[in-house]
């Protein structure tokens, strides 16, 4: 069975499109994050949860 880790993120209404987008970016490349779920609320914050892969390691011997 996949294990995720999830990590929520949250923007203001003021904060712009460009900035939201560069920040799920780098997250996507050097934290290995993908996009699970955006929510729009009223009066303009957005949430959005990103989510990885734990990986276990088994022992071998």
């Amino acid at each position: 069975m996949t294990e995720y880790e999830y990590q929520v993120l949250t923007f203001p209404r003021d904060v712009e499109r460009s900035v939201v987008r560069q920040t799920l970016t780098d997250h996507a490349e050097y934290g290995h994050w993908e996009l699970a779920r955006t929510r729009l609320y009223l009066g303009g914050l957005r949430k959005v949860w990103l989510r990885r892969r734990i990986i276990r390691v088994r022992r071998t011997a």
